[in-house]
């Protein structure tokens, strides 16, 4: 099940987060790059975007994935993440094609994100999805920058 994510999910979201970026030996951030996982609500809905998770059965959060809007034009995809367990089913596939549509719906331009090459699977997902390598990269665990251009949607 899919939905908004509040305050009160912060810490089962960053228990996620933090343990992905662990099995990539990338390190989490509380005081920078990952600063708005302390409060969803004013860093994504308060601005205007969307953060969600995904749970399973029992409630359980086993994945994650963000909106933040970066200007008029243009909002970025923010810490699409699954749980192992969740992996190889194309939710992430799934997840990013919602997302392109609402980044539409909310009636942004341009989709921007960020990764670790170490992510393989999720750069092979932003690729088939359209994005393109991008120059600028403002986080420092990733290392590559991609942007999808909404018009050509």
């Amino acid at each position: 099940m899919l939905r908004l994510a509040t305050n009160s999910d912060c810490q089962a979201i960053q228990t996620l987060v933090f343990g992905i970026l662990a099995e990539y030996d990338l390190e989490p951030d509380l005081h920078g790059t990952d600063v708005d996982l302390n409060d969803i609500e004013a860093n994504y809905s308060d601005r205007g975007g969307v953060f969600e998770v995904l749970t399973d059965r029992t409630g359980t959060i086993v994945g994650t994935v963000g909106l933040f809007p970066m200007d008029d034009t243009t909002i970025e995809l923010r810490k699409m993440y699954f749980a192992p367990e969740v992996r190889g089913r194309g939710l992430g596939k799934k997840l990013l094609a919602l997302m392109i549509r609402k980044a539409k719906n909310l009636g942004y331009l341009r989709v921007y994100l960020e990764t670790a090459s170490v992510l393989k699977q999720a750069v092979h997902i932003y690729e088939l999805a359209g994005f393109r390598p991008v120059d600028i990269k403002h986080t420092p665990r990733c290392d590559q920058g991609y942007v999808l251009e909404l018009e050509n949607e």
